[in-house]
């Protein structure tokens, strides 16, 4: 029993195994995570009704979010890789809590959108915590799977979590979407209480000192020195230029193309929700037989992007509505599959670095994002900017994961599935809580790389 009071992981074959519950509060914040991410708009109208502002100036509390998320995400990364991952976990979850009760209770667009800033900087803080945690703590034959797990929950947030909140807010008004979020939040924390021990994770090797303002902004970009990771990243940027990028216009391509009426729209998300769900728990497993049989330079990582540029281009031009909801699917299987391999690279390329990767991943999916919208927008005709714009940056990305992959395999040694630079590895979950930095006298877990 460790001292702090949680029972340490089980020796021997029970460590293969992957207990969904043992994350039952991580993916139940995911899944809350994902809901608030687009809960905003399809409350879009209602809400500026109710607090007497346009549509588009209500739409500033989305992009509050965005940002705040997108820019402070590898500064809180940082954070959780020096600290643990327990603290900004739970300090994040209590401000997740807070600043949904904070939005239920606006009563006009000031507060409205310094709540949904707060939200978005609590998911930055509670959401690279949370990939990393699950990296660390399954085990390494079925951390692809824990991983595409928490991915396909990320995704069901979206898909189920915005029409259950949006029908929720037509039952009893746009604030009581908010208020279950908050109350969803506060059913996790007994959960992440008993779940996420106290780990406070040794500061990087490779970093400055830190209490300086030079160390800390070192230590952010740590991950853009680490080739593998750098190399991952980049690939991140051009893959969601690519794929949400396009998929902000594929309702205009769906429309002009076939005259769907908006709810036949609402069904298209539907494929656009379960494709997502099916990539990601496909590509963990998928993952988890490659590094099994010892393949652990993430091989599928090319695939992926070949098969989204095969979905645009069917979305985009295919013939007929039945092909081109296909390519819609494909498209997200894709996305969901892309989306697990890399969250499996940060949370093992580098070990000391997993929050601080994660974080990046967001924010360059983020940038990615942006560029990727506004060269689709550029042309006229959207279908064809879709297709040109989308399928072709997708292929850039495939080429560009052909160069990770490689890079990975030549950085594997032979026969031991272990990268030759030695990586000190954070305490385990169950370790006891001492002051933050390294901890004296601690046996790391063996670190696991690609």
């Amino acid at each position: 029993m460790s001292a702090s009071g949680r029972k340490g992981p089980p020796a021997g074959p029970e460590r293969d195994t992957f207990n969904r519950w043992r994350y039952a509060g991580v993916f139940l914040l995911l899944f809350l995570f994902g809901t608030e991410t687009f809960l905003v708009s399809p409350l879009l109208p209602t809400i500026a009704d109710d607090i007497h502002v346009s549509e588009s100036a209500a739409a500033q509390s989305v992009t509050a979010y965005v940002l705040v998320y997108a820019i402070s995400a590898p500064f809180l990364g940082l954070l959780s890789d020096r600290f643990g991952r327990r603290r900004t976990l739970l300090a994040g979850t209590a401000l997740f809590l807070l600043s949904n009760a904070a939005a239920a209770l606006s009563g006009s667009l000031a507060p409205l959108i310094v709540s949904r800033a707060l939200a978005g900087l609590a998911a930055a803080a509670a959401g690279p915590a949370i990939w990393a945690h699950i990296a660390e703590t399954a085990p390494e034959r079925v951390r692809g799977r824990a991983l595409g797990l928490g991915m396909a929950l990320f995704s069901c947030g979206q898909v189920i979590g915005v029409p259950l909140g949006g029908l929720l807010a037509g039952l009893a008004g746009w604030r009581s979407a908010f208020w279950a979020l908050a109350l969803g939040t506060l059913a996790a924390v007994p959960l992440l209480l008993r779940q996420v021990g106290a780990d406070p994770a040794a500061a990087p090797a490779q970093a400055p000192a830190a209490g300086t303002a030079r160390g800390a902004a070192a230590s952010v970009v740590a991950a853009w020195r680490h080739p593998a990771l750098r190399r991952a990243l980049t690939v991140n940027t051009v893959f969601h230029a690519a794929n949400l990028g396009a998929y902000t216009f594929l309702g205009v391509v769906l429309v002009q193309r076939f005259d769907l009426s908006v709810t036949a729209l609402g069904l298209v998300g539907i494929l656009v929700g379960a494709g997502s769900v099916a990539g990601s728990l496909l590509g963990g497993r998928l993952g988890d037989r490659d590094r099994a049989a010892g393949r652990h330079h993430l091989p599928l990582l090319p695939l992926w992007g070949l098969l989204l540029a095969a979905g645009i281009a069917l979305s985009a031009v295919g013939p007929g509505i039945v092909l081109a909801l296909i390519g819609v699917t494909l498209w997200f299987v894709a996305s969901g599959g892309f989306v697990t391999d890399q969250q499996t690279l940060a949370g093992t390329a580098a070990p000391d670095l997993r929050a601080t990767s994660s974080a990046w991943l967001t924010s360059t999916m983020y940038a990615g994002t942006g560029l990727g919208a506004w060269a689709v927008g550029a042309f006229d005709d959207t279908a064809f900017s879709t297709l040109v714009i989308g399928a072709g940056l997708a292929l850039v990305s495939a080429g560009a994961a052909l160069v990770v992959t490689k890079g990975l395999r030549r950085g594997v040694a032979p026969g031991a599935g272990e990268a030759s630079e030695p990586v000190a590895e954070p305490a385990s979950d169950a370790a006891p809580d001492p002051a933050p930095g390294p901890a004296a006298g601690k046996q790391p877990e063996e670190p696991v790389r690609p």
